[in-house]
């Protein structure tokens, strides 16, 4: 029996359905074909997103693997296991129902998708933006209509968030406009700016007057649910209680190490030792155009040491955020991998506001000390995000091209594995201090791993996520509370040090077959040039055969 469809062909279809269905995450892919849209997210719309999901599913299934090359096969397998998440997350997680974030975040993006990108003449970005903000009360109405039982983490998180999507629409929006000079058109913006306002406005007293009082449900996620998502997601089948073990052996390994690095540094107490390499950082006014150093230092680094190949051409700017979306601290806006033409890449950082009394500038700066900022500008920069999309827009296979398919592990656990990676490199080995900051980010990280298996296949709960974040990560409080808080709304955010321990597995045993003949470059130009994927679909393109065994340990 011979494929009745070609996968190609397939994938071309399902690629147009979901960048048409999701024209937020279609932008973000470099399709530009549904920027004047906001994603319908009505109840009906996602009943029909069901549907249709299944229907593909079905359409899939009738492509027999005989027909396929053997790459075809690792990718209808891929296909699949996305589909399914996808009805999963629909079906039985049910964001869309349990969470007002969903739609703050969701109108966020996609209003400031066309204000930070310059895909098109800023006159052409404004007509966009005056569509979407037409768009949305039908989204707010949406979320009235499909958020009716959330957890009270979840209301809580909603209302900043919906504060935060309120304030840029009525006050960054005029400012991200500023080049646009056709008045006609910027009082239909500005009507439509009201509008849009009002009705996030209202919202948000609903969920404070009417929705908050009475959320009682879980965030849970339960056992179950939490590992059939990862399996779906990530292609990871592993219980939670294997899972669990190995983070907390990581955590030990590397709470070890940061002890022992820090004792060396000072001979005293390691925390304080943190304390004191916090205190220092750039001055204020100083953070991008300290990190535009950090950035050409680390592509110099790159080449001369020859780690990974550095696509030439595509450039990168390096700049304070945007008034308008200052509420961010740190950003990597990257071209889309179908981008039709080349667009700048934008990496900013959040500097403090001058007007901001001292206390609160160093407060801020401290976030930024000079080893955590290296340790951004690598997860975010070189050789973490941008250069992984740099590659990714010179893949040919649309399945592994396209970020609808990319398994958070992987893209988070490249960006996240470089840290280390650049670390075992040589970088900074004249100054401590930047692998010190490099172990600090790495224990959040696995904090991460504990506490949202911890929140959602246990009891612990928000308070108790804290302390943890804050007495085995050693954060200030305040940062470890938010972290806590993430994990209700973001249960897999173990997908950063679960990616790069899948990483670390991956290149281990590629040297091992490899032997004598092994280059840390080419292992790293394969890896990438192979595109988004699962690891196990990775394992089985480098190692052949079924992929060489576990893809953890």
């Amino acid at each position: 029996m011979i494929a009745c469809e070609p996968l190609p062909h397939f994938v071309d279809s399902l690629l147009a359905y979901l960048h048409e269905r999701h024209p937020t995450q279609a932008a973000l892919d470099g399709v530009h074909a549904y920027d004047d849209l906001l994603d319908d997210v009505s109840r009906q719309a996602i009943e029909a997103e069901v549907h249709a999901l299944t229907g593909y599913l079905r359409r899939l299934g009738d492509i027999s693997p005989d027909g396929l090359t053997a790459t075809e096969r690792l990718e209808h397998r891929m296909l699949a296991a996305n589909l399914k998440s996808r009805v999963f997350d629909l079906e039985q997680v049910r964001t869309w129902e349990r969470n007002p974030q969903y739609y703050s975040d969701l109108l966020a993006s996609s209003l400031a998708g066309q204000a930070l990108f310059h895909y098109a003449p800023p006159a052409d970005r404004a007509r966009r933006v005056l569509s979407k903000l037409r768009q949305t009360p039908r989204l707010i109405q949406a979320a009235r209509d499909n958020v009716k039982d959330p957890p009270g983490i979840f209301v809580k998180v909603g209302i900043e968030t919906m504060r935060g999507a309120l304030t840029f629409i009525e006050h960054d929006l005029p400012r991200a406009l500023s080049d646009v000079d056709d008045l006609h058109l910027l009082g239909e913006i500005a009507d439509a700016q009201a509008e849009a306002a009002q009705a996030v406005g209202a919202y948000v007293q609903d969920l404070e007057s009417e929705v908050a009082p009475r959320a009682r449900a879980s965030f849970r996620l339960g056992r179950d649910t939490f590992e059939q998502k990862l399996k779906l997601d990530e292609g990871l089948a592993m219980p939670v209680d294997r899972l669990l073990a190995i983070a907390t052996r990581e955590l030990k390994a590397t709470q070890d190490a940061f002890k022992s690095l820090a004792g060396r540094m000072n001979g005293g107490d390691p925390i304080e030792t943190w304390v004191r390499t916090k205190a220092d950082h750039p001055a204020p006014g100083e953070l991008a155009s300290v990190a535009r150093q950090q950035v050409d230092e680390l592509a110099t680094f790159l080449e001369r040491q020859s780690i990974v190949t550095l696509p030439p051409g595509e450039r990168i700017t390096v700049a304070p955020t945007p008034e308008f979306y200052r509420w961010s601290f740190a950003s990597m806006w990257t071209p889309g991998p179908f981008e039709s033409k080349a667009t700048e890449a934008y990496y900013y950082l959040t500097d403090v506001d001058p007007s901001w009394p001292s206390e609160r500038q160093d407060g801020h700066l401290r976030d930024y000390n000079y080893p955590t900022l290296w340790s951004i500008s690598i997860h975010e920069v070189y050789p973490g995000h941008f250069l992984h999309f740099q590659h990714l827009r010179r893949v040919e296979s649309k399945a592994r091209k396209s970020i609808m398919f990319a398994p958070m592990s992987f893209v988070e656990g490249w960006a996240h594995y470089c840290e280390q990676m650049m670390i075992e490199a040589g970088f900074g080995r004249e100054d401590r201090g930047v692998e010190l900051g490099q172990l600090a980010e790495a224990l959040i990280r696995l904090a991460r791993f504990i506490v949202c298996i911890k929140l959602h296949a246990e009891d612990m709960s928000v308070e108790q996520g804290m302390r943890w974040f804050r007495d085995e990560a050693f954060m200030e409080e305040a940062s470890a509370r938010r972290e806590a808080e993430r994990g209700t709304f973001d249960p897999t955010y173990l997908v950063y040090s679960v990616g790069k321990l899948m990483l670390l597995k991956l290149r281990q045993d590629y040297r091992q077959q490899q032997g004598k003949g092994f280059s840390l470059r080419a292992f790293h130009d394969t890896l990438l040039g192979q595109g988004t994927a699962p690891f196990w679909l990775h394992r089985q393109l480098m190692l052949g055969g079924d992929g060489g065994g576990d893809l953890l340990e």
